[in-house]
This record gives C-alpha cells, sequence and structure tokens, in this order.
C-alpha cells in the first residue's frame, strides 16, 4: 500500500495504491481522518495550485496521523497569536 497526501487550508487530497493496483483517489475536510471507503478509483486528483504536497505514506495510520499532527501546530499557532498582544 501506498499513499500520496495533498494539503490545503481547508481540504486534504490522498491517492491510494494496493499493491500495485490504483484505490483511487479521496477528498476530504483537512478537520477529518481517511477511511478506506473514501478512496473512489473513478475519481481523478484534482487538486487546487494552492495545495502542497505532504508526503507519501506507507498507510492510512500514519496519513491520519500526519493530519493531526498538522492539526495541532494550527491550534497550538492560533492560541499563540491570541494570547500576543
Amino acid at each position: 500500500m501506498g499513499y500520496y497526501l495533498w494539503l490545503s487550508d481547508e481540504l486534504a487530497w490522498a491517492q491510494g495504491t494496493y499493491e500495485y493496483r490504483p484505490m483511487g483517489t479521496a477528498v476530504i475536510a483537512a478537520s477529518d481522518l481517511f477511511r478506506r471507503r473514501d478512496f473512489d478509483p473513478r475519481r481523478k486528483l484534482r487538486a487546487p495550485e494552492g495545495a502542497e504536497f505532504a508526503g507519501q505514506f506507507a498507510s492510512l495510520g500514519h496519513m491520519n496521523a500526519r493530519l493531526q499532527q498538522r492539526r495541532k501546530r494550527q491550534r497550538k499557532a492560533r492560541a499563540n497569536s491570541a494570547v500576543a498582544p
């Protein structure tokens, strides 16, 4: 298995393969987590120009952990900016 992840402010896109066969593409809210059923082989990857490539991952668990880390960093940054004068 392998997954490629792209992120923007509001959406997350992933493209997956399973033993060299395409699983398809999934698009979710950046605040959600990916599930196997999110992937559709008929959906083509169309990440917008502003999306950043976040990396290649070996499992859904690793990819979801990356999304959770990103959310924690964003919450910390918002909390720090709210406290700063």
